[in-house]
């Protein structure tokens, strides 16, 4: 069983910090906002976004899955009564030369871990929404699956 902590403290009005070991993060704590911090929903799609990096990074030896590189971006929708987080949605780009097969039992995995449909595919961006409407996204690279899926060379949807 692992066991984690961190300390949280108010600097001023606006931020506070957080801290555990050695690594510190600012955060948003104020009304007016911060723009140079973290603000509490921020902060739970880093956590939610490290997860799904750290699991991809878990999962590669064991599948000898090899890769250059993995992003993920997150958007949250709130409602404001009551508060309420209402969907948050992802872009996961794996850029990867291997088969699509071995990609989709990666994909497989970040499935499981992070509870959410999407298509992969080599080197592509994924968007996936929660109504279940999936498609790649160019990402400007004309050697990126996606930006060639983008600009007509085959298309796919979910």
């Amino acid at each position: 069983m692992l066991e984690y902590r961190i300390a949280a403290r108010r600097i001023d009005a606006g931020t506070s910090l957080a801290s555990t070991t050695i690594a510190k993060v600012r955060m948003d704590t104020g009304l007016a906002g911060s723009p140079d911090a973290f603000n509490p929903t921020e902060l739970l799609l880093a956590a939610i976004a490290a997860c799904m990096i750290k699991g991809i990074e878990r999962v590669t030896p064991m599948l000898n899955f090899k890769l250059d590189g993995v992003e993920v971006s997150l958007h949250a929708v709130r409602q404001d009564a009551p508060q309420r987080i209402i969907s948050v949605d992802y872009e996961l780009i794996v850029d990867t030369d291997e088969s699509d097969q071995r990609l989709e039992l990666l994909h497989t995995n970040v499935r499981n871990m992070a509870r959410s449909r999407t298509r992969s595919r080599r080197q592509s961006l994924l968007r996936a929404r929660s109504g279940g409407s999936h498609e790649p996204v160019a990402c400007g690279k004309p050697s990126c699956l996606a930006h060639r899926l983008a600009t007509g060379s085959r298309a796919w949807r979910e």
